[in-house]
C-alpha cells in the first residue's frame, strides 16, 4: 500500500502539469481559447476526492475482504501468466463496471461527473466524482479477489488502468491506424464522451477495446459526425458541489414521486433518463427521436 501511495504522489504532478501545458497551448493556438473555469472545476474535484480517500469507508471493502478470504487460487505476479491474468481479468471486469456506470442510474450518478465537461481535454480525465466509494461501484472487481488477487493489487492495477486513460482524453490526437482495432485510443474515447445519439453508450474499454468489439458496443468515430461533448443535458455550472450532488438529488426527487415499486426500482437501477411514460432521455429514446428527424 505504501508503494501505491508513493506512485500516486509521483505521477499526480505529472498528470496535472500535462493538463496545464495543454491549457496554455490551447490558449495560444485556438481561436476559442481554453476554458480555465472548467480546468479549475476538474482540479477541485480531484482535490476533494483525495481528501475523501482518507475516510476509511467503502461499500465494496467488506465484499473484497470476504472474496479474498475465500479465494480459489493464489496466482503469482512473478510469472508472465499471473501478470497476464491480472491484466485481462481487470480489463474484462472494468468493461462491465464501465458499462454499468452508463446504463444503471445508481452508478451513473457518480460517473456522470466525469462526463460533465463540455470540452474534451486532459483535465477531464481526473474529474471522476466524489461518491464512487460510497456507491459501491468497485464491487464489480471483487471476482478478481476470488481469483486470488489481493485487494490492494486490484486497486493498484485499476489505478494504472485509469492512468493509461489519461492521454486518451485528447481531441488533437488523430486516429492511430491498426491500433484502433485493439487499444482504447483518443479517437475511440472521443466517441465515448460524445453526446451525439449515435455515439451514446459506446467504447467502454480501459486499455483494450476488444471487449467492446466482442460485445457489440464499439462505435468508430466518423468524420461526418463531429463529437459534441458533455451530458445529454449540458452542464451549465462550474460548481463542483452541484455537479457531484445534483444527480443524487434528482434521483431522490424521482423516488419521492414513484407510484409503485416498479417505478422506484427503475428510478434507482434503470437506464439514466428513464421515465414511466416512455418520454425520457434514455439512449434508446434519444436514438429513436434522432431517427425520426
Amino acid at each position: 500500500m505504501e508503494a501505491f501511495g508513493t506512485l500516486y504522489l509521483v505521477l499526480l504532478p505529472v498528470v496535472i502539469g500535462a493538463a496545464l501545458v495543454e491549457g496554455l497551448w490551447f490558449s495560444r493556438r485556438r481561436p476559442e481559447g481554453y476554458d480555465w473555469k472548467e480546468w479549475a472545476t476538474s482540479l477541485a474535484d480531484l482535490t476533494v476526492r483525495r481528501l475523501l480517500a482518507f475516510i476509511p469507508y467503502s461499500l465494496a471493502t467488506p465484499v473484497f475482504a470476504w472474496a479474498y478470504d475465500h479465494r480459489l487460487f493464489t496466482p503469482s505476479l512473478d510469472t508472465v501468466g499471473g501478470v497476464l491474468l491480472l491484466f485481462v481479468s481487470l480489463e474484462f471486469f472494468y468493461y462491465w463496471f464501465h458499462r454499468a456506470s452508463h446504463t444503471v442510474r445508481w452508478f451513473w450518478n457518480t460517473h456522470s461527473v466525469h462526463h460533465s465537461p463540455n470540452r474534451f481535454t486532459l483535465s477531464a480525465a481526473y474529474r471522476l466524482g466524489w461518491l464512487g466509494k460510497f456507491s459501491g461501484a468497485t464491487i464489480f472487481f471483487t471476482p478478481m479477489a476470488l481469483l486470488g488477487f489481493e485487494p490492494v493489487t486490484i486497486l493498484t492495477a485499476l489505478f494504472l488502468n485509469l492512468l493509461y486513460q489519461f492521454w486518451i482524453h485528447a481531441d488533437w490526437i488523430p486516429k492511430l491506424g491498426v491500433l484502433e482495432y485493439v487499444l482504447n485510443t483518443p479517437s475511440a474515447h472521443r466517441v465515448h464522451h460524445a453526446r451525439n445519439p449515435e455515439y451514446l453508450d459506446a467504447n467502454f474499454g480501459g486499455v483494450l477495446i476488444v471487449f467492446d468489439r466482442l460485445f457489440g458496443t464499439y462505435v468508430a468515430e466518423r468524420a461526418d459526425r463531429p463529437c459534441e461533448y458533455g451530458l445529454v443535458t449540458p452542464v451549465t455550472t462550474y460548481n463542483p458541489i452541484r455537479i457531484n450532488f445534483e444527480p443524487w438529488i434528482g434521483m431522490a426527487r424521482d423516488l419521492a414521486s414513484a407510484r409503485s415499486f416498479n417505478e422506484a426500482w427503475h428510478y434507482l437501477f434503470g437506464a439514466p433518463g428513464w421515465r414511466p411514460d416512455g418520454k425520457g432521455l434514455t439512449t434508446r429514446e434519444l436514438r429513436a427521436r434522432a431517427a425520426m428527424t
